[in-house]
């Protein structure tokens, strides 16, 4: 499983269930974030991800100036996130979408939970939780069935750890890593430690906190993500507000964010990204678009509860 795009695989397990097809066809190599310690799973080999990005500037890694118009992770953290007490994020959220590849309807199903928000660690913490499972006709050459925890700082989203579960042609992994931003950490006894930069967020953290930015006064933010094997950054834009979104669930006017994915500062040309979050205080993600070289993909809320 490791010899996959896993940035678009999980993205997939959060609300992209078109790129499990993207899964099949691209990505041959993978690098993966240094991890240390006993843990359910070996210890993936250090890589470039996650201690020497962290010691080399932005320009000597090759990444784009940050825009003026956006702001670092610790910047959008004070300035573009919204208050704990005004945060669209509720206990017992409950999301279920559709996935459908070009003229393929429903090739997988997808739900997104916001379990509750509970001591972890000795913070407070969201728990939140995916699960995907493909349907037929694709279900009959790629059976998939995955869940995915993560437990994120309560007011910035911060991942503190992140458990993927994953069921995939009849392949099983269980992972559970702990997110250790200092190399003075020891390892836990009983996960495996995820060396990654400070403010990393993993993708469940990372769709929760784009709910929780005032778009109204930040047009970009961007965020270090770890999807369970390698580090990311990743820019979100507002491209429009007002876009009406039409999905089973209804009809919505929408916030339209289009999100870009940078490896050690190059972009990903092969696969692109749009967002639509209903323009109401709830912030519901309704709709994403996936753009790739094969199909172009559309997931789509069906209920919220």
């Amino acid at each position: 499983m490791s010899k996959r795009m896993t940035w678009a695989a999980v993205l997939v397990a959060v609300l992209a269930g078109a790129a499990l097809l993207y899964q099949v066809h691209n990505r041959k190599e993978v690098s993966r974030a240094s991890t240390i310690g006993p843990g359910p799973i070996p210890a993936p080999a250090p890589a470039t991800a996650a201690g020497n990005l962290a010691a080399q500037p932005e320009k000597a890694r090759g990444a784009a100036p940050t825009p003026a118009s956006s702001v670092s992770p610790n910047e959008a953290k004070k300035a573009t996130a919204l208050p704990d007490a005004n945060s669209p994020i509720r206990e017992g959220e409950n999301w279920q979408y559709s996935a459908n590849v070009s003229k393929l309807s429903s090739v997988a199903n997808l739900q997104l939970k916001v379990v509750a928000k509970r001591n972890f660690l000795g913070k407070s913490a969201w728990h939140l939780q995916a699960f995907a499972h493909t349907e037929n006709p694709l279900r009959m050459v790629f059976a998939l069935d995955d869940q995915f925890d993560s437990y994120s700082d309560a007011a910035s989203l911060v991942s503190l750890q992140y458990d993927m579960h994953l069921n995939e042609k009849g392949q099983t992994v269980n992972s559970v890593q702990r997110m250790t931003p200092s190399v003075r950490d020891p390892a836990p006894a009983d996960a495996t430690a995820a060396r990654v930069l400070p403010g990393t967020r993993d993708p469940l953290g990372l769709m929760q906190y784009l709910r929780t930015v005032d778009w109204s006064k930040t047009v970009e933010v961007r965020s270090p993500v770890y999807d369970g094997h390698k580090l990311y950054d990743v820019r979100a834009r507002l491209q429009a507000k007002g876009q009406q979104v039409t999905v089973p669930a209804g009809n919505f006017s929408a916030l339209k964010i289009a999100l870009r994915v940078l490896d050690n500062g190059t972009e990903l040309k092969d696969a692109h990204f749009t967002l639509y979050l209903a323009d109401t205080e709830a912030r519901t993600p309704v709709l994403l678009e996936a753009v790739m070289p094969f199909a172009v993909a559309r997931v789509e809320l069906l209920k919220a509860q």
